[in-house]
């Protein structure tokens, strides 16, 4: 068991190592799109890769998740074979998004020996996100 203190510096441990494996300035929330973020998750759980659709109008939410929704087989076809997709995702602080979004189970981030997998799975599946995104985002913008 890890003390909240410990906890947060497994996670900067981690992020900090990650940043360095593979220096690479990803677009996450640099999106231009201000609902439309890709976002890393890695906890005591999982890890994950996704796109995440976020607005307070649920029409503007809509609106984006039914772009980027009409694009799934291409998503699927080309980019990421297991993307997962759902529409009202809920967030462990109880926030509802949209999420489109890759996932490793069964690795815990105050494990260092799930670490190099972990690293990889980021890595490879942030990649394919990122590129899918900007191949279609003036789409998905429309």
């Amino acid at each position: 068991m890890f003390s909240k203190e410990d906890s947060k510096k497994m996670r900067e441990e981690f992020w900090t190592s990650f940043g360095k494996k593979y220096p690479h300035k990803w677009v996450l929330y640099h999106t231009g799109i201000k609902e439309v973020q890709l976002k890393f998750t890695f906890n005591t759980d999982l890890a994950q890769v996704s796109i995440d659709i976020s607005s307070a109008d649920e029409v503007i939410q809509e609106y984006y998740f039914e772009k980027i929704y009409a694009l799934r087989t291409i998503l699927k076809e080309e980019y990421l074979p297991t993307i997962e997709i759902e529409k009202n995702y809920l967030l462990p602080e109880g926030k509802e998004v949209s999420r489109f979004y890759v996932q490793l189970d069964s690795v815990n981030i105050h494990n260092k020996t799930h670490w190099p997998q972990v690293f990889e799975f980021l890595n490879n599946n942030m990649g394919q996100l990122e590129a899918f995104f900007i191949e279609y985002k003036d789409y998905i913008e429309g």
